[in-house]
């Protein structure tokens, strides 16, 4: 029963926040302004859904809470794929491709080169999990030294629209965009159902899963997909937010105290849009679109980051 009272009142802090942030100074001209703030709501929405949801089930995983879905290489990926499109055909090619080509573009990309990835690692018995963080980091570097190179030789002005791919923002979200990420996130959704019942046991560890009844790979191999996809959905729409998933997963263990992964998905996704909120809101009234919310997220994920490391050297 108290986990349910901390869900109702984190989704009390939710519609708060978000009824101050479309609300706050709207002026004369609500008319105009409401749509372009609600545009911005509903991608804080399904970003942070996309990013806490995969954060979680990839601890589960990993049984780390400590590591992100960013590890598999992803963010980098995406990174790399409008460096490419910029070095080889400039950046007015990228400033004036179609946005929803661009996202599935992207997001196809990712979801391919992730499922690839699966297929090589659990091709042969004996690879598990942490062999695929292993192989996920040294392509993700890969992929960013790649990018760095290409972005050495491109010229200074085409450079400056790569930049804008870097960070994560919500001031230019395209309302198709939105329509194709829902379609998306509801039929990953519907996919999860089926295997969300196995994360309980699955936190346990491996053995003890296995020990009962859990076909674990077979298990582990779609929640990997439902992970790909999710962070393809939430990078490609805004770009990345490296350590959002890792504060808010963290933060709903520490709030909801408890191990039933229902509870700690919707706690989860309720904070981080808490968090994006929140963080849009501090940009757009506080810092007047001096920075970007995804460094403000970095920072504060950073800092809590090494705040994790120190509290587990301690329990060493």
């Amino acid at each position: 029963m108290a986990y349910k009272t901390k869900l109702i009142s984190l989704t009390i802090l939710s519609i708060c926040l978000i009824a101050l942030f479309l609300f706050w100074d709207i002026g004369e001209h609500w008319e105009y302004v409401l749509p372009k703030r609600a545009i911005k709501i509903f991608a804080i929405i399904i970003t942070g859904s996309c990013i806490a949801f995969s954060t979680i089930v990839f601890q589960t995983i990993t049984n780390n809470r400590i590591l992100t879905p960013s590890l598999i290489g992803l963010d980098s990926l995406y990174l790399l794929i409008q460096t490419v499109i910029v070095f080889l055909f400039g950046g007015t090619t990228l400033a004036m491709m179609s946005r929803e080509y661009h996202f599935l573009l992207s997001v196809g990309l990712m979801i391919i080169f992730a499922l690839l990835l699966f297929k090589y690692i659990f091709k042969k018995e004996g690879k598990n999990i942490y062999f695929l963080l292993l192989i996920g980091i040294i392509m993700g570097t890969f992929f960013e030294s790649i990018s760095s190179f290409m972005q050495l030789l491109i010229d200074p002005n085409e450079f400056l629209v790569v930049q804008d791919s870097m960070f994560a923002s919500f001031n230019n979200v395209n309302t198709d965009l939105l329509l194709i990420s829902v379609v998306l996130l509801v039929a990953i959704t519907v996919y999860f159902s089926r295997f969300v019942k196995f994360l309980d046991v699955i936190s346990l560890g491996r053995d003890e899963a296995v020990n009962l009844g859990v076909n674990y790979d077979h298990v582990v191999k779609r929640l990997l997909i439902v992970i790909a996809v999710l962070v393809s959905i939430s990078t490609a729409l805004v770009g990345p937010i490296t350590f959002l998933g890792l504060l808010v997963a963290n933060v709903a263990h520490e709030f909801l105290r408890t191990y039933r992964h229902s509870f700690l998905i919707s706690g989860s996704i309720l904070i981080s849009i808490v968090a994006l909120v929140g963080g849009q809101f501090l940009v757009e009234r506080v810092f007047t679109f001096s920075t970007t919310i995804s460094v403000i997220i970095n920072f504060v994920g950073g800092v809590y980051f090494i705040y994790l490391l120190l509290k587990e050297n301690k329990t060493w």
